[in-house]
């Protein structure tokens, strides 16, 4: 959930929650035209029925803010709506997926003093413009508790997936981003509150087998070199490949990895933080309420204490 490029700087994704409900109402804003990708992200997590999942499951719906019939990028096809503005006393979440400068009203000041993300093309632009806005330009997305953006286009995935996580929990989040086939965390330089990713299916590529076979290993001591003899190559090779493909170390990666695989424990279940710590593939508990506090913000029990309700 991105601007187009002519869009305005002022306009990342912003998601406005208000008190939950059953049915909690999803609205889509649309300006002068839409964005196809963006809004149809949106419908994907929203607008689809996946009450097999949980019930009641959110309710969707597309507002037009100008005009109920609003063209799609640059007027090759339509989206056609009943909502206008004045559907909107009832909506717990609105969405911004775009939102053009020119020809459009101004959003309102939301985000001035707060922190905020959006696309690193934009990110200088932005800052620029709207000194007021402290500008995040190297996340996926910020979460300022009743406004939240992202950044580029696929990272409006992350976010729709991180506030199903808020209100569902991580199994639940987990679940729709399979049913998606996208992963449901990808590392981006701040801590999110998703769950473990969707393993790439294996293929000939000796990385890619190597990750899968160790993501059924989190319990066991891997380390570098046995990944490295799985994929036939040496450590330094190994390390370099595997690098280029996931931007992480092969031991920042496993870590991350165990990390994500505890969240789904501490929530579902009650075994001590010792007994996660260890199913997890930590040497010790201290080393896993270290890890944990360091990536989350929070140590395990107060992540427990927050989602395992839910």
């Amino acid at each position: 959930m991105t601007p187009a490029e002519r869009t305005s700087p002022r306009s990342p994704t912003l998601t406005l929650p208000r008190p939950r409900r059953d049915g909690h109402l999803v609205a889509a804003i649309l300006g002068s035209h839409a964005a196809a990708f963006e809004l149809g992200t949106a419908h994907e997590v929203f607008g689809l029925d996946r009450s097999e999942y949980a019930s009641p499951w959110y309710r969707f719906r597309v507002i037009g803010a100008i005009d109920t019939t609003v063209p799609v990028t640059d007027g090759d096809w339509f989206v056609s709506t009943p909502y206008t503005l004045d559907d909107l006393d009832d909506v717990d979440t609105v969405i911004l997926p775009v939102w053009p400068g020119r020809g459009n009203p101004a959003p309102p000041d939301l985000l001035d003093g707060r922190q905020a993300a959006t696309h690193w093309r934009y990110a200088p632009l932005l800052a620029r413009r709207f000194p007021l806005v402290h500008v995040v330009a190297d996340v996926l997305y910020v979460d300022g508790e009743d406004v939240l953006t992202s950044a580029g286009t696929a990272a409006g995935i992350d976010l729709c997936l991180h506030l199903v996580r808020k209100d569902h929990g991580a199994a639940i989040a987990n679940r729709v981003a399979r049913r998606m086939v996208v992963a449901a965390q990808r590392d981006g330089g701040q801590a999110q509150f998703v769950d473990t990713p969707v393993p790439a299916p294996a293929t000939d590529d000796p990385v890619a087998g190597a990750i899968e076979w160790a993501l059924g290993r989190l319990a066991e001591r891997v380390a570098v070199e046995d990944l490295a003899r799985r994929a036939h190559l040496s450590p330094r090779q190994f390390s370099r490949r595997f690098r280029a493909a996931t931007g992480a170390s092969p031991a920042a990666w496993l870590l991350r990895r165990r990390l994500d695989a505890s969240l789904a424990l501490l929530e579902s279940s009650d075994e001590p933080v010792e007994q996660v710590a260890a199913r997890v593939g930590f040497p010790t508990p201290a080393a896993f309420r270290r890890h944990f506090a360091r990536a989350y913000g929070v140590p395990p029990s107060a992540w427990r204490r927050n989602f395992a309700a839910r």
